[in-house]
């Protein structure tokens, strides 16, 4: 037995005996953090069309050496852990054995985006993290990452890449939904509580590594477009409200975070070197090693090296402000601004040449290499975790005391906006749309003319502009407004029948008019239809005040500041508005 395999030892012992024995080839695979899909039966994928991930299982544990991934794709729990023990059995038998640390996106709510987050599908559904915010506790918080934790642990994944402590400053920037709103001190507060959830007060066996993102603060996006794509890449302060976006990160950084994801933004008009928060010393080393002490290890967002085909279609290597440089001169930059891997990327030969080269001190590999290894021995990786219990993965996933304090956090988050007739009482005629009428039948009769119906119930989403890119189409991006000939019809419908309306905000919608006209108007962040009646009829309270301000108009959204929270004129619904109903 080495050393480095010996339980009893101390954990830096064991690193420092690990790392004398890796090859460069060995070292240079801890330093990515890619992508992984499975078999529905729970086989890793040996075959690959390219279209989605152009290596094999084998090919990237067996022969690049990586050891750090994360899955894509939904599939029920049993199968989950069937399929992290087979590739665990296939990094046991690589020279060294070094164990594979397997991560995820959030799985917990209801947003479905493969570059962002998944449907919960088999775990327990909760509202999306702006929902937390809405209700703004942070022991729900705590409660909630505990059980995504113990789902987590369950079927092996050991890293969550999240929270997502962006502020929600740019009511049009896509990924609002998995922040906690335009409140830095509320967010600050909620982010210690989800870390010490993931976590507890220390990283150990029992813990799931929160990946911290997206540092400094993604959200004053130019025109709220996503840096995920060539034309969102700018990011500004106008308001000089650069400072106020860091406050969540060093919350995080106080409850001992473990890992960090700098964003794909390039801060433009700064004092930063206007390159891509991934490539920018200033940022990575300067702002956030050396002047907010975080000593964990920082791994990149997805995809900054090296070009790649999405569903087929091509994309351009994330390298904003760096694209004239080569792939290995990006690497070599982002190594010296202080990265310890690289997110979604597989090429460890370009590392292996750039320490060959001279250009990368192999020290410099060592010092990443020697965070990722001590995680991994910290999550009890190379003894009693490395293999989870297929049998108690689908006991503990999607659990009924889980599933129903989901459920319960789904009515708490829920925002009353207008009132009108709530709490509704007996069993009115109930016209719906986009609920689902087997639902409605608990709560009244049904009817499928608005004409015949007592009251209606509609759901609808807040807007956005169709892309044309297959993976852009994901992310909802441009004018909040509803458009016409669906505006027109859904005034229609306010007006011939007393219409309960709840809009889902992924984004602060913009609705004069249905707000002015519906009988009632509800936010949800993530509730099922269940969860909608049950807070219209009286049988459960929802607790929910809006995370962030919803507009009067496209031109008030345009004219305010991306950086500023709440900054758009006369908005309809300030920031915390929410009404509390009589039970």
């Amino acid at each position: 037995m080495h050393p480095y395999e010996d339980a009893t030892r101390p954990v830096d012992e064991r690193v420092e005996d690990l790392l004398s024995r890796m090859t460069p080839e060995e070292k240079a695979g801890q330093l990515f953090h890619s992508m992984l899909m499975m078999n529905p039966d729970g086989t890793p994928v040996t075959d690959t069309d390219g279209s989605m991930l152009p290596l094999t299982t084998p090919d990237l544990i067996e022969d690049r050496r990586l050891t750090h991934f994360n899955l894509l794709g939904t599939y029920g729990a049993r199968e989950m852990a069937l399929w992290h023990n087979a590739i665990q059995e296939m990094a046991a038998g690589t020279r060294l054995g070094i164990p594979v640390s397997l991560s995820t996106d959030p799985r917990h709510a209801f947003t479905d985006n493969i570059g962002a987050s998944f449907n919960a599908g088999a775990f327990s559904a909760w509202p999306e993290a702006l929902g937390l915010a809405a209700v703004g506790d942070p022991e729900l918080v705590l409660a909630f990452a505990d059980t995504v934790r113990r789902e987590y642990l369950s079927v092996g994944f050991r890293t969550a890449l999240h929270p997502q402590i962006d502020l929600a400053t740019e009511p049009r920037w896509a990924r609002q939904s998995g922040t906690f709103g335009s409140d830095a001190k509320l967010t600050g507060e909620l982010v210690r509580a989800y870390v010490h959830g993931l976590q507890g007060e220390s990283l150990g066996k029992d813990s799931v590594a929160a990946m911290v993102k997206h540092f400094p603060g993604g959200g004053p996006q130019k025109d709220g477009e996503d840096p995920h794509f060539p034309h969102g890449k700018e990011q500004v302060y106008p308001g000089g409200m650069r400072e106020h976006h860091l406050e969540p990160f060093r919350h995080a950084i106080a409850a001992g975070c473990s890992q960090m994801m700098p964003y794909y933004g390039q801060p433009i008009g700064t004092d930063w070197e206007e390159v891509g928060f991934g490539f920018n010393q200033g940022v990575i080393t300067g702002l956030l090693r050396e002047e907010l002490g975080f000593t964990g290890i920082v791994c990149t967002d997805w995809g900054l090296l090296t070009d790649s085909s999405i569903f087929g279609e091509p994309h351009a290597a994330r390298a904003w402000g760096v694209e004239h440089l080569s792939v290995a001169e990006r690497t070599a930059k982002a190594l010296d601004a202080g990265v310890d891997q690289f997110g979604g990327e597989q090429c460890p030969e370009v590392i292996v040449e750039l320490m060959a080269s001279g250009r990368i001190p192999e020290a410099r590999v060592d010092a990443s290499v020697r965070r990722l290894l001590r995680e991994k021995f910290l999550l009890g990786l190379f003894d009693e975790r490395r293999y989870v219990d297929p049998d108690e993965a689908a006991e503990t996933v999607g659990r009924a005391d889980f599933t129903a304090a989901g459920a319960a956090a789904q009515r708490r988050s829920l925002t009353v906006l207008t009132d009108g007739p709530l709490p509704l009482s007996g069993r009115p005629k109930l016209y719906v749309e986009n609920v689902d009428p087997a639902v409605a039948a608990a709560y009244g009769e049904v009817v499928a003319d608005p004409a015949a119906a007592d009251l209606a119930v509609l759901r609808l989403r807040t807007p956005y502009e169709e892309r044309p890119n297959l993976f852009e189409s994901f992310f909802h991006s441009g004018s909040l407004a509803f458009a016409e000939p669906g505006l027109t019809r859904i005034l229609g419908l306010l007006a011939a029948v007393p219409t309960v309306v709840c809009v889902n905000l992924e984004r602060p919608a913009v609705l004069p008019e249905i707000a002015e006209r519906a009988a009632a108007l509800i936010a949800d962040f993530g509730a099922s239809d269940e969860a909608l009646l049950d807070v219209a009829f009286g049988r459960a309270k929802a607790e929910g005040r809006l995370p962030f301000e919803l507009p009067r108009s496209m031109a008030a959204v345009e004219a305010a500041r991306p950086d500023v929270p709440n900054d758009t004129a006369d908005p309809v619904f300030a920031h915390g508005h929410g009404l509390d109903l009589a039970l």
